[in-house]
Order: structure tokens, then C-alpha cells, then sequence
């Protein structure tokens, strides 16, 4: 697990343009960046909301005004997963499969398994966050994502490993790709990761 890269290392990395993602390979079937973005709707200031992970884990997420309900539902879909991924390492609550479809699905549960023996604590944090492309039933929401307060420890509640990985030394770029189910929940199907772009 050292050797990953946040909560993205074990997916096909693709550089990330702005506070979006460039353009789906050839060979996948949705490409959301096909589509022309859509401006978010914006209303009012951002909002800073905190989800708890574990009794010392935690997520802060600025997260943009919007009164558009289909670009909230998305943002909302991007944080739930994340926070649900990481508390699953922490806690085991495997809740977080009920958003996520394959192929994004299988990666999720390999990257919470890939923990074995470890856990985090700390606070990571999700900034700039957009959706970047909608496309009927698909879109694609981009973050910037700081995890540079978290650190791995052997065992949940056990001592920090002496080596941290290079996911906690840099904020990076975040894309999820998501797929309308026709209960009309939004699910990941992908995710995508670059290493320019999210300074502070």
C-alpha cells in the first residue's frame, strides 16, 4: 500500500487539465468530455462541510454553491465516495459500495483491501471541486485533493509506519466518472488522477 498514490493509485492515470480531466482513451465506452461542460449554477457562497471518517480521520470538503439539484447530486456522489473509501480502511463500513458501479467498483474495493493491516488518521481535504462534463446519463466532477494530514498507521489506532507514502507529501487532481443508474443515484465508474494543478 506504501507505494500508492492516494485514494486514485490504483487506476489508469491520465493528466488532468484545470480543475477537470483531458479526454477518456479510445478504447473507453464513455467518454463525458465528448460533451460541452456545463457552467455550474451558482448561488450564494461555497460552503465548508466536515465528514467523519473515524473517531481521528476526517474529511473537509469546500464545496461550491450551486441551485442546480443534478451538479449538486454529483458533487455530493464524488465526496460520498471518497469519504466512504476511506471509511472503509478505517472502520470497515463497506457502505460506500452502493455507489460505485464496475469497473470503478472493483478498483475501489482493491484499493480499500489493499490496506491490510493498515489504517490512517488525520484530516484530508477536497477543494475546487466542478463538474467538469455532463453527457445524458454520464458526467465527470474534478477536485483538487489534499491529503498531506493524513498518515498511515500500522493497525487502526496503532503507531504511524516510519516511511510515508508520497500521496501524503502533495495535493493532487481527482476525477471521478459517473453513470445515472435508473434508481437515478449517481455512481463512480472510474476514477483518474494528475499531479499538476492543485498548489495552494
Amino acid at each position: 500500500m506504501i507505494r500508492m498514490r492516494g485514494l486514485i493509485a490504483p487506476v489508469v492515470a491520465a493528466a488532468l487539465l484545470g480543475a477537470g480531466c483531458a479526454a477518456a482513451g479510445a478504447d473507453r465506452p464513455f467518454t463525458p468530455r465528448q460533451a460541452v461542460a456545463s457552467t455550474p449554477a451558482a448561488a450564494g457562497a461555497p460552503s465548508t462541510e466536515t465528514i467523519l471518517v473515524g473517531p481521528r480521520t476526517k474529511v473537509l470538503v469546500e464545496r461550491p454553491a450551486t441551485t442546480d439539484p443534478r451538479q449538486a447530486a454529483l458533487l455530493r456522489a464524488f465526496t460520498d465516495v471518497y469519504a466512504g473509501m476511506w471509511k472503509a480502511v478505517v472502520t470497515g463500513d463497506d457502505s460506500y459500495l452502493a455507489r460505485v458501479a464496475d469497473p470503478g467498483g472493483r478498483e475501489a474495493v482493491d484499493w480499500v483491501l489493499s490496506f491490510d493491516g493498515l489504517s490512517v488518521r488525520g484530516t484530508a481535504r477536497i477543494y475546487a471541486m466542478n463538474v467538469t462534463a455532463v453527457m445524458g446519463g454520464g458526467a465527470e466532477v474534478g477536485a483538487c485533493v489534499d491529503e498531506t494530514r493524513l498518515r498511515v498507521l500500522k493497525g487502526r489506532g496503532g503507531t504511524a509506519v516510519p516511511t510515508q507514502p508520497a500521496w501524503t507529501r502533495a495535493a493532487y487532481l481527482q476525477a471521478m466518472v459517473l453513470a445515472e443508474g435508473e434508481d437515478g443515484v449517481w455512481r463512480v465508474k472510474d476514477f483518474r488522477h494528475g499531479k499538476e494543478g492543485c498548489a495552494r
